[in-house]
């Protein structure tokens, strides 16, 4: 592997900017400043030097509503480097009664020959069953230390609140990470049921069907369960779409609890109206776009660091699925839930965050990068660019603008939520453990050349890292 140099950038780390070059040897970042000779020089001139992207909420080859998603690890990936996302944590999904062990080695078989950028991985917990619990602290040795939960989903996914309490407590005495998928999911169902009643079936009702309280009511309970259990509990709710949750998360931090929030680009994007358009059965996801005044609320919160993470929720499926292969659009119910994403974090939080002023560069950085590699056991080799790092950076022109358009982008299907949107903040080149793997609009990383990366337990730093 060629020694790298990157001059005449200005290096973004989480503490602050510095303009000074960037060397690479071995995959790793070796020096920053001037630090002599190099096998290459890329000239950064002009240009902001990141962290690579660690996209924490991605749902590759996810089966889900009798679908899989049309992004494997394969295509999905090639999306991420695109994005400048160099590492993915996806999710091992179990069958109903599948003991997650078993799962996991089935994820690792399906991800290994396919990524192209790093990876490291949750495990969703669908039952409360000994034998399920007691599989925990084998996947944390697996590097498998976060488990997601669900409040939704009756008969798939969701767990009773008992249930709830006791997976939360046998994860915490590991230390693990919890993250929750957080609606009042049996109210959901009585809401689908009435709007069906009444022939209103078309992709807006899939909002009417869990509005804003639908997530509050389930934050609060969540947030009082997991408070009966210690202050060790180290909790965060995934993709929060009401500030009011954020809120109600932070009196927890104030009285000495670990909870926190993650959001998604979508969130800060769009409100329900979108799903009023022609194409709006392709923006239904769970939790649905809120109000205008949640968007706003959520950015006012996330620019007072009051939200720690924001990952994509990278969910795809084509149109073709999410008409569920039918000519006409089926009642909101049946679509299936899941928006791209992973791609467009960093432009859609540059554009609307740093260009606007309600984001730092430093902030976007910790947002996106430092404060996953934290959260999820990845510390040491991951989320920043000082040396001994892996080197996993993006370079962008702050300067440049792309219309989005599904041809511009690297998700297997023929669509995006974002179309003709004008982005700045898209990579010029993507680097992986020191190898170039995206420039002038091409992937240049061979499939399976991404790595599983183990979450170590020991590498947690759970919360807002600051400067």
């Amino acid at each position: 592997m060629e020694d790298v140099v990157i001059k005449n950038g200005r290096l973004v780390l989480p503490s602050g900017i510095v303009e000074k070059d960037l060397y690479i040897r071995d995959g790793k970042v070796s020096c920053i400043g001037d630090c002599g000779a190099a096998d290459r020089t890329i000239d950064a001139s002009g240009k902001l030097v990141l962290p690579g992207l660690i996209d924490s909420h991605t749902h590759m080859e996810f089966p889900f509503m009798s679908e899989i998603t049309a992004d494997d690890f394969y295509h999905g990936t090639r999306a991420a480097l695109g994005g400048g996302v160099t590492t993915i944590v996806d999710f091992v999904t179990p069958g109903r009664d599948e003991d997650p062990m078993e799962a996991y080695r089935k994820w690792r078989k399906k991800a290994d020959p396919k990524v192209v950028s790093d990876y490291a991985l949750h495990s969703i917990l669908r039952n409360g069953k000994r034998s399920t619990l007691d599989r925990i602290k084998e996947l944390i040795d697996e590097g498998v230390i976060s488990f997601k939960l669900f409040m939704a989903y009756k008969n798939e996914f969701l767990l009773e609140d008992e249930v709830l309490y006791e997976t939360i407590k046998e994860i915490s005495k590991y230390g693990g990470i919890i993250g929750v998928h957080v609606e009042n999911g049996l109210l959901v169902d009585k809401n689908v049921e009435e709007l069906l009643r009444e022939n209103k079936t078309s992709a807006v009702y899939h909002y009417y069907s869990r509005q804003e309280p639908i997530e509050i009511e389930a934050a609060n309970r969540l947030a009082t369960i997991a408070s009966l259990i210690g202050k060790h509990v180290r909790l965060y709710m995934v993709h929060t779409s009401t500030f009011e949750a954020v809120d109600i998360f932070r009196q927890y931090r104030l009285k000495g609890y670990t909870f926190y929030n993650e959001t998604t680009p979508n969130y800060l994007t769009y409100d329900y109206s979108i799903l009023e358009d022609k194409y709006g059965y392709r923006y239904i996801m769970s939790p649905p776009f809120r109000t205008k005044e949640e968007v706003a609320g959520l950015w006012k919160r996330l620019s007072l660091g009051e939200i720690s993470l924001v990952g994509s929720d990278h969910c795809v499926y084509s149109d073709d699925q999410k008409k569920r292969h039918r000519d006409t659009v089926p009642p909101f119910n049946e679509v299936p839930n899941g928006t791209p994403g992973t791609e467009t974090i960093l432009p859609l939080l540059f554009t609307l965050g740093v260009k606007k002023g309600l984001l730092s560069l430093e902030h976007l950085v910790r947002l996106t990068s430092t404060n996953s590699a934290g959260f999820f056991g990845l510390s040491r080799s991951k989320g920043n660019l000082l040396p001994g790092f892996d080197a996993d950076l993006v370079i962008i022109d702050p300067k440049k603008e792309l219309t989005v358009s599904s041809e511009t982008l690297h998700s297997n299907i023929n669509y995006t939520i974002l179309d003709g949107m004008k982005l700045s903040g898209f990579p010029d080149m993507t680097v992986l453990r020191g190898n170039i793997v995206y420039e002038n609009g091409e992937i240049t990383a061979e499939k399976g050349s991404g790595r599983y990366l183990r979450g170590k337990i020991e590498d947690v730093i759970f919360g807002n890292i600051t400067a």
